[in-house]
């Protein structure tokens, strides 16, 4: 097994790049930040990342926002989160974008080896490994969030957007017609109650809501 870590903390990096190793699996690169982690997976190819979550610059949300991207540009990259804390709204998008592959534990839970490797070895086979804890702290969240209404076909679609495609970039890159993509978009306005008051200025309102500015 093949494994991208991210973690900003050098002596936990280096301690985990020492249990993977010593369990014999391959840690092909072990990054501080949520760019290194992003550049390290398009050259490493691995079959499994591991990231914390708040890494430089802010120490916030980088490492989940750079899973998230993963997640969107490659849908089977198994994906296992390991953190001292719950980030509720990207954790909910996060492990909402499949059932396959992924995982969230609580640095401060792992108590025994044995079983973290166990965990890591099931989310990169396909399976889920999620902490008690975290999954009560997302269980009781208030879906106030708009963007919680998406559909993920629809947050595919504002990714794009976000990327400055026009709609036929967007059919092209999903593989689905133009009208189709219109469709979405209309939709993802109501949802995020964009009125067509606003006329253009919804791309770029809707665009801002997706980024949290």
């Amino acid at each position: 097994m093949r494994v991208v870590l991210a973690e900003d903390s050098v002596l936990l990096r280096e301690g985990l790049v020492w249990v993977l190793g010593s369990a014999g699996i391959e840690v092909v690169a072990a990054v501080s930040d949520a760019e290194g982690l992003l550049r390290a997976v398009d050259d490493q190819e691995p079959d499994l990342v591991v990231t914390d979550v708040r890494m430089p610059p802010s120490h916030t949300d980088e490492g989940l926002r750079a899973a998230l991207l993963l997640r969107h540009r490659r849908p089977k990259l198994p994906i296992l989160v390991l953190s001292q804390y719950v980030e509720e709204r990207y954790a909910t998008r996060l492990l909402s974008t499949a059932t396959t592959g992924i995982g969230y534990l609580l640095k401060d839970r792992v108590a025994d080896v044995a079983e973290f490797l166990d965990s890591l070895r099931r989310v990169a086979a396909g399976g889920t490994a999620l902490d008690p804890e975290v999954v009560a702290q997302l269980l009781v969240r208030r879906h106030s969030d708009p963007l919680d209404l998406l559909t993920r076909r629809e947050y595919e679609v504002l990714a794009l957007i976000a990327e400055g495609r026009s709609n036929a970039g967007i059919a092209e890159a999903l593989v689905v017609s133009e009208s189709a993509v219109g469709k979405h978009i209309n939709n993802i306005f109501a949802k995020l109650g964009l009125s067509g008051a606003e006329k253009d200025h919804r791309r770029v309102l809707a665009v801002l809501r997706f980024l949290k500015i």
